[in-house]
């Protein structure tokens, strides 16, 4: 956040993502809370390192998930926005209008979509995308109707985009500004949702802030358990899946193409990285390693060490060993019951 607020200030410095939370099982109320705690974490690590609000809170953009439940999800996103203007203004000081944005992009819900009957996802995905574009968002991915098996195809991936654009541009969607607006459920839902994220940001402020409740694995306890009680659901039949427990076709199933990665890429690619190696300088290889030993050690910003490294032939895989070898790896809580 730093070094792009002092040298590339049209950056999105970070994407503060939901997408992971929703993925993982979390309610479209948590996915707010704790996406908006860890935002707040970023912002307390900004403040703590002397970067203004309104200096950084311009360049946070955000990602979120979008699910089947139509309204739910139009009205979070709607929620999200109302409550990071509060929480930029009222707890961080900001001045600037532009801080209070709340700039997103949106992918459709990879976890909603189903092996059984894939091609029922174009269906999900389109509701999705709608439900996100009726919500405000700035930048949209459609999922492959194959996500559920594996990456997509040419076909799916195109069938995909074709999705975005009929929205676009044959629908009317996007001729108006939150268009729900004044809908009485759409804002009641709205209300609903931000009344609740507030009392569970408040909840997670009072442990310490998101990182104390990461740390301590309290956040992935209620995302565990939410998780658990939608599959309960699920099998109980009390959430219905389409073609899955429910509606579900006895016959044949319809086969669809499965991409398949050939394994010589990976070879060409560590060929090449091998090759790449051989011919730099190992000797300016070997110092920018050791400036970002240094620097990770110590309090520098390791920003323009980074640059200063790729620019001397380190790769990535040799960054991250370095850091691994100064901070550890992460290994998640374990909490006993």
């Amino acid at each position: 956040m730093a070094y792009c607020a002092e040298r590339v200030p049209n950056w999105n410095t970070i994407s503060i993502s939901g997408y992971h939370i929703r993925e993982a099982g979390s309610t479209a109320l948590q996915e707010i809370a704790f996406t908006l705690a860890n935002a707040k974490a970023y912002l307390r690590a900004a403040a703590a390192s002397g970067l203004s609000i309104d200096t950084v809170a311009p360049r946070i953009s955000f990602f979120w998930n979008a699910h089947n439940d139509f309204f739910e999800e139009i009205a979070k996103f709607r929620a999200a926005r109302t409550l990071w203007a509060e929480i930029v203004r009222d707890e961080f000081g900001a001045t600037d209008p532009r801080s209070q944005m709340l700039r997103f992009h949106t992918q459709t819900g990879g976890s909603t979509l189903t092996a059984q009957e894939p091609q029922n996802n174009v269906v999900r995905v389109t509701l999705q995308a709608l439900a996100a574009v009726l919500g405000g968002t700035q930048s949209l991915h459609t999922n492959g109707q194959d996500e559920a098996l594996g990456l997509p195809t040419a076909q799916s991936a195109r069938v995909a985009l074709r999705t975005q654009q009929i929205i676009a541009n044959e629908t009317g969607v996007t001729d108006v500004v939150d268009p729900l607006a004044g809908s009485y459920y759409v804002e009641t839902l709205t209300d609903e949702l931000l009344a609740g994220a507030r009392t569970l940001i408040a909840e997670i402020d009072a442990m310490g802030g998101a990182v104390a409740a990461i740390e301590s694995g309290w956040m992935q306890d209620q995302i565990g358990e939410s998780a658990y009680r939608a599959q309960q659901a699920i099998e109980r039949g009390d959430l219905v899946v389409v073609g899955v427990n429910a509606f579900a076709d006895a016959g044949d199933a319809v086969a669809i193409p499965i991409q398949r990665i050939d394994p010589a890429i990976e070879r060409d690619q560590v060929l090449r990285t091998r090759a790449f190696r051989r011919e730099r300088d190992p000797a300016r290889t070997s110092t920018a390693l050791d400036a970002i030993r240094r620097a990770a050690e110590g309090t520098a910003n390791v920003m323009p060490v980074f640059i200063d490294a790729v620019d001397a032939g380190v790769t990535l895989g040799e960054i991250c060993t370095v850091l691994r070898e100064v901070f550890g790896r992460h290994v998640a809580h374990e909490r006993i019951a």
